[in-house]
């Protein structure tokens, strides 16, 4: 499933209170109320002396806010969120991290427990649900990360928790698996046959993706503090849940441009798309750590690289792997850029391919590549958008632009560009445009909030 994030511009996102009429849900991936508008969630986690909030914006309108219930400062509510029919109501599903909850007594200095926070889509919209946690909490963060995807193939969702700061160096906690209890995947996990340091932070980032058209989606697991040889250099896993296999993919794998080095955090952000239009999924992983320009200095912010791999009928392929950088786009690499940092694909251009945009906050930009049938992305035609907001692109989102889901003549649907500056609370919006090459619209404010307002979006 794609890492795509809906709203629309073109509808009343940001204001009002109409309320959501009496329908059923038609299974539109990100219609929380089953009006047939797509709808965006918006996290703050530091708002409220750091209890957290999330912000859910219908399509119809109307404006919502969530916090948990017995809110208490620093819990972090909104660390991470994910969308997908979990119950199989045909309703999209919230799921909200909760990674610095305490079980007990909150530690000073120590790092959360955590939990996950579910809300049910209906009719009237998002409704409270249970809450997730471990059997035996420890200092886990739990729900730091999350992702949704179908990896048993019975059409419904199944939930991937991440643990970044679990005792074993990370997990992956697995929800609703057909036939199969709460299940967690470690580095240590017999079928993984990783080693495991306790600063790996394995589940810090996930995504999920079919990559070989299979109709099961495979997990993508980050650990970008990863020591495989040399401190820091990140890694990926590629998971295949049901079957029980898992791939380790580094810098130095044959096939993968660049090479491993210290503290370039390969994994710390990941997206998948169909950058080719093969229908297979592909995967870009964010290097934001990767230093190009001179006098680099040990785990301090560096330019930054994004590698990205394609689909095949054998899963992703590193033949024909491709390395981005500033170096041969528009923009120019700085130290401290971090591009990669962040990551969104949508089909910006209506032409049936994905776009990748990749955040580079130190920049206060996003650079965009469009993706084309003949080899994937290209450089031809990129863009460099620039934004407002110390840290504009240290988050992204792909939106749908059209009123309503509906049957387009066998046109692609066209998505919008979300950008956030978390720092300053700013949510902006850029229209894509169904027009020859790579056009975006004018960036405007979409909305405004307190407590990194925008540090993810579901």
């Amino acid at each position: 499933m794609n890492a795509l994030l809906a709203a629309c511009l073109i509808l009343p996102l940001a204001s009002g209170t109409a309320p959501a009429a009496a329908h059923a849900c038609g299974g539109h991936p990100l219609d929380f109320d089953g009006d047939a508008r797509p709808d965006l969630a918006v996290a703050a986690p530091y708002d409220g002396s750091r209890a957290g909030s999330v912000t859910v914006m219908y399509g119809s309108g109307k404006k919502v806010k969530l916090s948990q219930e017995g809110a208490e400062p620093g819990d972090s509510f909104g660390s991470a969120l994910a969308v997908g029919d979990f119950d199989g109501d045909r309703c999209a599903d919230l799921a909200v991290g909760v990674s610095e909850e305490f079980a007990g007594e909150r530690v000073p200095g120590a790092d959360g427990n955590g939990v996950v926070q579910l809300y049910h889509g209906s009719p009237g919209g998002l409704v409270a649900g249970k809450e997730l946690a471990l059997a035996s909490p420890s200092s886990d963060r739990f729900g730091a990360s999350l992702a949704a995807g179908d990896f048993d193939g019975d059409g419904r969702d199944e939930l991937a928790v991440g643990a970044p700061s679990h005792r074993s160096g990370g997990a992956v906690t697995v929800y609703w698996m057909k036939g199969r209890k709460p299940y967690q995947i470690t580095q240590k996990t017999p079928w993984v046959r990783q080693a495991a340091s306790v600063t790996d932070q394995w589940g810090a980032a996930l995504a999920t993706g079919d990559f070989d058209g299979d109709g099961r989606d495979e997990l993508v697991v980050g650990a970008p503090a990863d020591s495989v040889k040399l401190d820091g250099q990140g890694s990926v896993t590629v998971v295949d849940v049901r079957g029980r296999r898992a791939r380790l993919l580094t810098q130095s794998t044959p096939g993968i441009k660049g090479a491993a080095e210290k503290w370039d955090g390969f994994g710390a952000a990941l997206a998948t798309g169909d950058f080719n239009g093969d229908r297979r999924a592909d995967l870009a992983i964010g290097v934001p750590g990767e230093g190009l320009s001179a006098n680099q200095r040990a785990m301090d912010y560096g330019d930054g690289t994004v590698d990205v791999l394609y689909g095949s009928r054998s899963g992703l392929s590193t033949h024909g792997s491709e390395a981005w950088s500033q170096n041969t786009l528009e923009g120019v690499p700085r130290y401290y850029d971090r591009f990669g940092a962040s990551l969104a694909a949508g089909d910006f251009n209506g032409d049936g391919h994905d776009e990748l945009a990749v955040g580079v906050p130190g920049e206060k930009a996003v650079q965009v590549l469009v993706g084309r049938a003949s080899g994937g992305l290209t450089r031809a035609g990129n863009l460099l958008v620039k934004g407002e907001g110390r840290d504009f692109g240290a988050s992204l989102a792909a939106l749908p632009q059209i009123g309503r889901y509906r049957s387009l003549a066998g046109r692609p649907p066209l998505y919008g560009l979300v950008v956030a500056a978390p720092d300053q609370g700013l949510v902006l919006y850029a229209p894509g445009a169904r027009k020859p090459g790579l056009r975006l619209g004018k960036m405007r404010r979409l909305s405004k909030g307190t407590g990194l307002y925008g540090y993810a979006f579901g």
